[in-house]
C-alpha cells in the first residue's frame, strides 16, 4: 500500500506547489510510482505538470463531491507521474462539501481506490486551513511542510502544528511530521541563517538535512509546463529536490531497520 503525504503550509509563496510537482517527478525518477494531486483551486499543480486546466472533463471537484471515479480523472505526465488536476471549479467543491455528511473524509475514500497502485500519493494543498486542508489531513499519512526562512515562517508554523494536533486528536491519530523543509533559502542571508538555526533548534530530528536554494531556474519550470528535471537537470533546484527525495527514502530504509514502520 502506498503512502500519501500532504504538502501544507497555510502561508502562500514559500514553494509548496514546486516542491510538489518536483518531488513527485524525483520519486518517479527513483521508479516509484506516483499520485500528485492538485487540492488547490489556482490549479498550479495541474498547470506546473503541463497539464490544460480548462481541457479535461473531471477533476478532483468532481471526486469529492461523488461525480466521477477518481481513476477516470488520473492523467499522465511527461514527468513519469501521475495527476489528478483541479482548476477554479474546486472552490465550488469547497462549499458543497461544508453540506454534506462526513465531508473530511471524502478525499480519503476517493484515494482508497487507487492507493494500491501508487508508492506516493502527495497532495498539493491550497494556501489555507480550510475543509480541502482539512480533507488532506484527514487522508496523509504525514505531512511535509516547505518553510521559507524568513521572519513570518515561524509564527505560521505555530498555528500549523496546532491544526495538524487538532487532527490528530479528532480525525487521525496515526497524522506524523514527515518533516520540514527549508525552501528558497539563501545562505549569505543573516535573517534565512537565524531562522534556519531557530527551526533544527525547537524541532530536533525533523527537518530534513536538505535545503531547497533560490534558483530561478525552479521559478521558470512551471511556465514551460514541466518539472526542474525536465527544464534544467544540471540545476542546482534539480540537484537539491533529487537530493530531498533520497533523504525521505533514506529515513524510511531507517524507520524499518528500527522497526517504526512495517
Amino acid at each position: 500500500m502506498g503512502k500519501t503525504i500532504a504538502i501544507v503550509n497555510q502561508k502562500g509563496g514559500v514553494a509548496k506547489t514546486t516542491t510538489s510537482i518536483n518531488l513527485a517527478a524525483a520519486f518517479a525518477m527513483m521508479k516509484r510510482h506516483v499520485l500528485l494531486i492538485d487540492l488547490d483551486p489556482q490549479g498550479n499543480a495541474t498547470v506546473g505538470s503541463g497539464i490544460d486546466k480548462h481541457n479535461f472533463v473531471s477533476t478532483i471537484q468532481h471526486i469529492l463531491v461523488n461525480e466521477a471515479d477518481i481513476a477516470s480523472a488520473i492523467m499522465k505526465t511527461s514527468g513519469g507521474y501521475d495527476v489528478l488536476p483541479t482548476n477554479h471549479e474546486l472552490i465550488v467543491a469547497e462549499v458543497q462539501l461544508l453540506q454534506m455528511t462526513q465531508r473530511e473524509s471524502r478525499l480519503k475514500q476517493a484515494i482508497a481506490r487507487v492507493i494500491d497502485s501508487y508508492d506516493y500519493v502527495l497532495i498539493d494543498c491550497p494556501p489555507s486551513l480550510n475543509i480541502l486542508t482539512v480533507n488532506a489531513l484527514t487522508a496523509a499519512n504525514s505531512v511535509l511542510i516547505p518553510i521559507q526562512c524568513e521572519y513570518f515562517a515561524l509564527e505560521g508554523l505555530t498555528g500549523l502544528l496546532s491544526t495538524i494536533e487538532q487532527i490528530q486528536t479528532t480525525i487521525n491519530p496515526a497524522l506524523y511530521i514527515e518533516g520540514l523543509l527549508r525552501t528558497m533559502y539563501d545562505g549569505r542571508n543573516r535573517l534565512a541563517l537565524d531562522v534556519s538555526s531557530q527551526l533544527l533548534q525547537h524541532f530536533p530530528g525533523r527537518v530534513y538535512r536538505t535545503v531547497i536554494p533560490r534558483n530561478v531556474r525552479l521559478a521558470e519550470a512551471p511556465s514551460h509546463g514541466v518539472s526542474i528535471f525536465e527544464y534544467d537537470e544540471r540545476s542546482q533546484g534539480a540537484v537539491a529536490y533529487l537530493t530531498l527525495a533520497g533523504e525521505m527514502l533514506q529515513r524510511v530504509d531507517e524507520a524499518k531497520k528500527i522497526g517504526e514502520i512495517a
